[in-house]
Formats: structure tokens, sequence, C-alpha cells
């Protein structure tokens, strides 16, 4: 797959969709990413970009983010943590437990439960969203939250920006606000025109086909629904697809169009 703009300035380059606390098809994924770049590193220092959403709706969230510390302390990788609107929603309950209740019912309970913390009801008294909060502080590592409050907004390499959501049509790179990097849909998914750079993007499904367009690239496909987890490979002139879970089955570039999977 090539594009008119595809240029990593010689880096060799693997993004990573979204994983919602699908530990399996991480280290799934990973061992194929590995297998890939020892083939084509050729002395190179292969950049891991992960797009966000590590945590949340899937099991083992707690696991995915022990991963996420090990890949950061690799010295032969360069690895970018991308913040997901889960990641911030999250760290707001962390802040103010009381005041996030909307967490629990997109992802949060789940979140709760891989550190063995009783999940509050929707309806319970604050008092229990903040006994749930320390539960959580004191159970998990301090090198989950530290990870956590020191993840990157965007990483741009040659041609490409990556980010969580999307970006905001009109505004220059520089401009981004926070929230619609980590919450844009449709203003983001409904634009036709190219932006500054290509867009590799998560935060939005379809289905387990990534959505390849010529300015923007969706990499979400829905892990912890669709069973499948979605990288692709970026090098000058070259892009390719890895997946972890069931074998992908078509590749044509497709419009973002049809029934939208809201993943809030």
């Amino acid at each position: 797959m090539n594009g008119a703009r595809d240029s990593t300035e010689g880096q060799l380059v693997y993004a990573v969709g979204d994983i919602h606390g699908c530990y399996g098809l991480l280290k799934e994924l990973l061992a194929t990413i590995a297998q890939d770049y020892a083939l084509r590193a050729r002395g190179r220092r292969p950049v891991l970009i992960f797009l966000g959403d590590y945590v949340d709706r899937g099991p083992e969230s707690s696991k995915v983010l022990e991963a996420m510390v090990w890949l950061k302390q690799r010295g032969d990788l360069e690895v970018h943590l991308l913040k997901g609107n889960h990641e911030q929603a999250m760290l707001d309950f962390l802040d103010a437990p009381e005041a996030a209740a909307g967490w629990l019912t997109y992802g949060g309970q789940e979140t709760l439960a891989a550190y063995a913390v009783e999940p509050p009801e929707p309806h319970d008294d604050p008092q229990v969203f903040r006994h749930a909060r320390d539960q959580l502080l004191a159970r998990m590592p301090a090198a989950h939250l530290r990870l956590l409050q020191r993840l990157e907004l965007m990483a741009v390499v040659g041609d490409y920006a990556f980010v969580h959501a999307g970006l905001r049509p009109g505004a220059p790179l520089a401009a981004q606000a926070e929230h619609d990097l980590l919450w844009i849909r449709r203003p983001f998914l409904d634009c036709e025109t190219p932006f500054e750079k290509v867009v590799v993007h998560g935060h939005t499904w379809f289905d387990e086909r990534p959505q390849l367009l010529e300015h923007r690239i969706g990499l979400d496909t829905g892990a912890f629904a669709t069973g499948v987890l979605t990288a692709m490979r970026f090098e000058d002139g070259e892009r390719a697809l890895l997946q972890a879970g069931k074998p992908f089955e078509a590749l044509a570039t497709r419009a973002a169009n049809g029934r939208l999977t809201v993943d809030a």
C-alpha cells in the first residue's frame, strides 16, 4: 500500500491500535512485530507508537499497563505511548471519583476488577466511589500511575501524525486542543480534505478491518469485541498491516461510511 505522502525519514515505525485490556492479543501482536523488525531493522532502532486506550472493556488492563512499562524500559526500542480518552477518564476517576461515575459505564468496571477492586454501582454514595479510588491507588503499582501521568498527546514522524482520536479540521497541528486529540469523532471522520500530515489514529472502529484512506488511517479494530488487534508498519514508500487474532481478510481501502460503532 503506497501513498503520495509516505516518508518516515528513514525510520522503521510501527503503530498499534486500541488494546482495551486485551493482553493476550497484545502479546501475540508484539511477537509478530518483533519478528518483523528482526528482518527489516538493519541496524535501525524501531519506533513503536501506541495510539492509546490501553485500559477498560477488556479483562486485563493491569497486565497491559505492565507491558507498556516494560516496553518503555527497553533500550533497543523507541516507544511512544499516546493518551486515549479512556486513560483520561481513569485519571479523572483518580482525581475526583464521585464526579467520574460515567467511567464505570464504558469500561471502568473491568479495569477496577483487573486490579481486584470491587466496582461501585452507578448510584452508590460518593463515599463508595472514593473508597474504590483509594483501593485502586493502593493496589496499582506506582509505575502504572506514573505511566498514565506521562502519556503523550501526539507523535510526528516524517509525513505522519499519530494521535488517539483525530484532529480538528482547519487547525494546525501545533494548535490542536487536547480534548479533540482524545475525543473528536464526526468532524474529523467526515473531513475529506488532507491535513498537514497523514493522520494515524485509533478511537473509532467499524469492524475488524482498519480504515485505510489517503488522508487518514484508523487502526482501532475493536479488539475487545472483534478479537482482532491491528498494527501497521510505516517505512519510506511502504505500509503494511500486521494483526493478532483471527486472520485478516479484506485489505481494500474503504471510505468512512456505513454503521459506526461508537467507542466512547
